[in-house]
């Protein structure tokens, strides 16, 4: 075996004053970390550039968490069609739905409601309705769009007409203004 070319040291066996100058030097660490503290944190940012975070996105009201106010009886109310957009320019998305009966025969009158989500639970509701379904209307072309509801309404001149066959063709648009919702186009049907 080969002797070490470096010579025992003194100081690798510890004795009390190593482990006494040892516990003098981290008191005096602590004790000046104590003095020597940055500034306090804050939770408002430092003045700066002025930064815009985008709009939250609020989802339309799913016409599939409403009851509407149809009668159907024994079948249940199918929603046809749906659109959604800022109709009162409150900067909240309403929903338009086209909803009639699951009848199992014939054309269904349809009904045309707009839904909006309550400001203190957030539960969609229906706010207005655009179309009875008591009026005997079918809804085509239907589409929300510049603030504005439009659709095509297929009715019938008189009770006489057959449900299969509507004898008349009106479109309409309907639009918020002071309040309620404004059929702007004059109800001038014109026979089919």
């Amino acid at each position: 075996m080969q002797p070490s070319a470096v010579p025992e040291l003194a100081h690798t066996h510890a004795r009390p004053i190593h482990w006494v100058a040892t516990a003098t030097a981290v008191a005096g660490v602590v004790a000046l970390s104590s003095v020597l503290q940055p500034n306090p944190a804050t939770a408002a940012q430092a003045a700066g550039p002025e930064t815009k975070s985008a709009p939250v996105r609020i989802a339309p009201p799913d016409p599939a968490d409403v009851a509407f106010p149809l009668e159907c009886g024994r079948v249940k109310a199918v929603v046809k069609k749906k659109a959604s957009g800022d109709l009162d320019g409150d900067g909240r998305p309403e929903t338009v739905a086209v909803v009639h009966c699951d009848s199992p025969m014939g054309t269904p009158p349809d009904g045309v409601y707009v839904l909006t989500r309550a400001t203190d639970t957030g539960k969609p509701r229906v706010v207005a309705t655009l179309v009875d379904p008591k009026d005997r209307q079918t809804v085509t072309d239907f589409s929300v769009r510049g603030g504005a509801v439009h659709a095509t309404l297929l009715g019938y001149s008189s009770l006489d007409v057959p449900s299969c066959c509507p004898d008349l063709k009106d479109s309409v648009k309907w639009q918020w203004k002071n309040g309620a919702f404004a059929r702007s186009t004059p109800s001038q049907a014109r026979a089919v």
